[in-house]
C-alpha cells in the first residue's frame, strides 16, 4: 500500500489513465523500475511490428502474458496530400530512439504504429495487396461510433512509467527517456485526436472495480486478469503471428489490426448469474456440468478445453437453453486453428468499466467472420435462445467504437506509401 492508502497497482493505472508529464513525475516520485536498455542495432529486431510472442513474459503454464500497462494514442497527420520524405524520417527517428532506450520487452516496451483506411484516401488507392475496409456496425444491435483516424499508436509495458515515458517523448516533452537522449519526436507531424488506456493482468481489475458497470460488491476475483472474473487469452486459442501476417505483396510481414472500444455491464453477470451460469456463457455448458473451470481457469493450461463442448453449437442450445462465448468462437477455425490473434485489455476509461478489444489477423474479414459468430444469430434462430441473452456473453456488452487499421511490417511504418513496390 502507499502512503496514500491505495495500492501500487491501482496508482499505476490511475497515472496512466491521466497521462501527462505529472502522472509520469508522479509515478518516479514513487521508485523509478531498473528497466533494461534498447538495441545499438534496431534495424536487427523483428521484420513483423506485430512480432511480440517471443519477448513475452509467460505464465505457469507456458501462455505469452500481455504488459500489464497499455496506452492507444489515435492520431492524425498534420500535412496536407502524401507524407513528405522528412516526415517520414521525423517518425522512424522517433521510434528508433524508443528502440534503443528500452528492450523489445514487456519489461522494456513493446509497440505498434498502424494506419486507417482515412490515412489511405490520400493516395489514389488503398494499400497495395491489402484489403482495408472502413469500420462497419457488425450486429443488428450495435450501434457504434466509428473510429476513423490516420493512424493509431498501442505502447505497451509491464512498467506505468515506461509507457508514459514513451508517450511524452514522442509528444516532445521529454529531453531523455530510459537515460537516452530523445533526438525525435512526433510533433510536427501527428496530432492526438483521442488518448485511450488500459490494463490487464492477475490483481489489476480488483484493484479498479470500483467504477460503473461493476457492482459494489467488489466480486472481480483478485486472481483474474480480466474484469469478467476469467482467464483469457489460451496459447492454443490463439491464432499464430504468422497466421495473422500478410504474406505476400509489398505490405508482406504486416497484419491487419481491430480495434472496438466495449462498455460492459456486470451487475448481473456477478448479482444474478450463478457461477455455473457465468462458466457455462464464457465456455460452455458442459464445463459447468463437469465442473471444469476452476477459479478464473487456470487450470486448464494453455487450452480452454472447447474439444470436450459439443461440435454442434446449434444443437447444444437447443438443449442447454445457454450457448457459450468460447464454444462459438470454435466455429471460425483454420485447420483446427483460429484466425485472429487478440491482444485485449481492460479500461477505465470514462470512469467505467470497458474493454479495449484488440485483434490481429491477415484479413479484416477473418475479423469479421469471428464477430459474426459470436453473435450466434443461427443459435437465436434455431434454438430458445435469445439474441443476445444466454447467447454467450453478449448481453453484458456494448459496442462503443470500431476501427480497422494496416500495421506495416517495420520497414514501412513509417508514413508508408499505398504501394511500396511502385
Amino acid at each position: 500500500m502507499t502512503d496514500r492508502g491505495i495500492s501500487r497497482r491501482e496508482f499505476a493505472k490511475s497515472a496512466v489513465a491521466i497521462g501527462g508529464t505529472a502522472a509520469l513525475a508522479a509515478c518516479l516520485d514513487r521508485g523509478a523500475p531498473d528497466v533494461p536498455e534498447g538495441t545499438d542495432h534496431p534495424g536487427g529486431l523483428p521484420a513483423r511490428q506485430h512480432a511480440w510472442n517471443a519477448a513475452l513474459a509467460t505464465d505457469d503454464a507456458g501462455n505469452p502474458r500481455m504488459p500489464y500497462h497499455h496506452v492507444l494514442l489515435l492520431l492524425d497527420y498534420e500535412g496536407d496530400g502524401a507524407p513528405t520524405d522528412g516526415d517520414r524520417q521525423q517518425v522512424e527517428d522517433a521510434l528508433t530512439t524508443l528502440e534503443r532506450a528500452y528492450e523489445w520487452s514487456n519489461d522494456g516496451l513493446l509497440f505498434t504504429l498502424g494506419y486507417g483506411p482515412t490515412y489511405f484516401e490520400r493516395f489514389e488507392s488503398g494499400p497495395a495487396g491489402v484489403d482495408l475496409p472502413a469500420p462497419k456496425t457488425l450486429a443488428p444491435f450495435e450501434d457504434p461510433a466509428l473510429d476513423t483516424p490516420d493512424a493509431l499508436l498501442h505502447l505497451a509495458s509491464d512498467h506505468e512509467s515506461v509507457a508514459l515515458a514513451a508517450e511524452e517523448a514522442l509528444k516532445g516533452n521529454r529531453e531523455t527517456v530510459n537515460d537516452r537522449e530523445v533526438t525525435a519526436t512526433f510533433s510536427g507531424v501527428f496530432t492526438e485526436s483521442d488518448r485511450r488506456t488500459g490494463f490487464v493482468g492477475s490483481g489489476l481489475p480488483a484493484d479498479n472495480q470500483d467504477i460503473e458497470g461493476i457492482p459494489d460488491s467488489e466480486p472481480v476475483p483478485e486472481e483474474s486478469p480480466l474484469f469478467m472474473g476469467f482467464k483469457s487469452g489460451f496459447k492454443k486459442n490463439q491464432a499464430s503471428e504468422n497466421r495473422v501476417s500478410v504474406a505476400s505483396g509489398p505490405f508482406a510481414d504486416g497484419a491487419t489490426q481491430h480495434l472496438s472500444f466495449i462498455r460492459l455491464h456486470l451487475q448481473q453477470w456477478y448479482e444474478q448469474d450463478s457461477r455455473d451460469q457465468r462458466v457455462s456463457k464464457m465456455f460452455c455448458p458442459a464445463h459447468a456440468d463437469e465442473g471444469r473451470v476452476e477459479g478464473v481457469g487456470e487450470n486448464l493450461g494453455t487450452d480452454s478445453g472447447m474439444d470436450e463442448c459439443p461440435e454442434d453449437v446449434v444443437e447444444s442450445s437447443r438443449r442447454e437453453g445457454v450457448a457459450g462465448h468460447s464454444q462459438k468462437m470454435t466455429r471460425v477455425r483454420e485447420d483446427d486453428s483460429p484466425v485472429i490473434l487478440r491482444r485485449d485489455f481492460d479500461s477505465t476509461d470514462g470512469g467505467e468499466a470497458g474493454l479495449h478489444f484488440l485483434s490481429l489477423q491477415q484479413s479484416i474479414a477473418d475479423f469479421v467472420n469471428t464477430r459474426e459468430s459470436m453473435n450466434g444469430t443461427d443459435v437465436a434462430e434455431n434454438s430458445a435462445v435469445g439474441q443476445r441473452v444466454n447467447n454467450g456473453i453478449l448481453q453484458y456488452m456494448t459496442v462503443e467504437r470500431r476501427g480497422n487499421y494496416l500495421l506495416p511490417p517495420r520497414s514501412l511504418r513509417a508514413l508508408p506509401p499505398a504501394d511500396p513496390s511502385a
